[in-house]
């Protein structure tokens, strides 16, 4: 697959992210989410900031991964937008392209994530994203490597669709 061709599949993912966070009312703030002790609103700040974490990762720069997460603020699709265009950004001066997967991973796992939490409907979602996101997971985490953030694999549903099964793999329960 070609740069531009990996690049398109993240990108997909990133849009579809921004829709759902678009889509989520006000007072689903506190409701409870897949992620362990995490409110809608904790998960939206996270998903917010996991771009810009990763435009910092691929240009080298340093991350605090242990520092609070930022709140999404006042627009939080629109901050989600200029943090996701950072990012592509940051791949485009990239010539490797072969990590793109790993954050296809997280995008669709969290993208079930707030799809359950605020009960929309993933069928529509690209599944092109989660399959390469739950290839490069099956292929990297092992069970001595989940540590506290994916617990042990789930089983998925009969005919869960491959957000589900991504899920189910992170250690949800669908």
């Amino acid at each position: 697959m070609t740069d531009d061709q990996e690049l398109a599949v993240l990108r997909r993912g990133l849009d579809q992210l921004e829709r759902l966070v678009a889509d989520v009312r006000p007072e689903a703030a506190g409701d409870p989410t897949p992620c362990t002790d995490w409110t809608v609103r904790d998960l939206v700040d996270h998903v917010v900031a996991t771009p810009a974490r990763f435009a910092r990762m691929v240009r080298d720069e340093p991350i605090d991964w242990t520092a609070p997460t930022p709140p999404a603020g006042d627009d939080p699709a629109g901050t989600f937008r200029a943090h996701a265009d950072d990012l592509l950004g940051a791949w485009r001066e990239q010539t490797d392209t072969t990590q793109v997967d790993w954050q296809c991973a997280e995008l669709a796992v969290h993208t079930w994530d707030l799809a359950t939490a605020v009960h929309a409907d993933t069928s529509a979602l690209d599944p092109e994203v989660a399959e390469r996101g739950l290839a490069f997971m099956q292929a990297s985490l092992t069970p001595d490597n989940r540590g506290p953030v994916f617990g042990p694999e789930q089983p998925a549903p009969e005919g869960a669709d491959v957000y589900g099964r991504i899920a189910a793999f992170a250690g949800r329960s669908v």
